[in-house]
């Protein structure tokens, strides 16, 4: 769905997601080097506010995924589908699986991060394609 005026929109998240979209997926760092993702005004691991924006890098791993029958209201057009958790180094995002069968998703596969928009609302969500 794409944004109007009559639409909340969610700063962190939804820069977040537009950067995605731009192809400029990026993280947050502290001095430090813990990795964390928007919106964040300190380092959820050290507590320092000096964060800067990293470049995410283009792909990741599946480290562990669910797929969903029975899901929120919602999804409910959505289902069956993937959730998974992806391990881009610093850090991990967690969305839903593209372009896969939810019973074809593996441990262990490279996916890349997009932005797609739910079958039931329309709502821009995290997701992945396979690498």
């Amino acid at each position: 769905m794409s944004q109007n005026d009559d639409e909340v929109r969610d700063d962190g998240f939804d820069d977040f997601l537009d950067a995605i979209e731009d192809g400029e997926g990026f993280y947050l760092e502290c001095p430090d080097g813990h990795g964390s993702l928007p919106p964040r005004r300190v380092c959820p691991h050290c507590g320092q506010g000096d964060l800067s924006e990293v470049a995410l890098p283009e792909s990741g791993e599946i480290e562990t995924f669910t797929v969903v029958h029975v899901p929120a209201p919602e999804f409910a057009d959505d289902a069956p589908y993937a959730t998974a958790v992806v391990d881009f180094g610093p850090v991990r995002l967690t969305g839903q699986i593209l372009d896969v069968a939810p019973e074809e998703t593996e441990v262990g596969a490279t996916v890349t991060p997009v932005v797609a928009e739910t079958a039931t609302t329309g709502e821009r969500v995290l997701a992945f394609r396979p690498r």
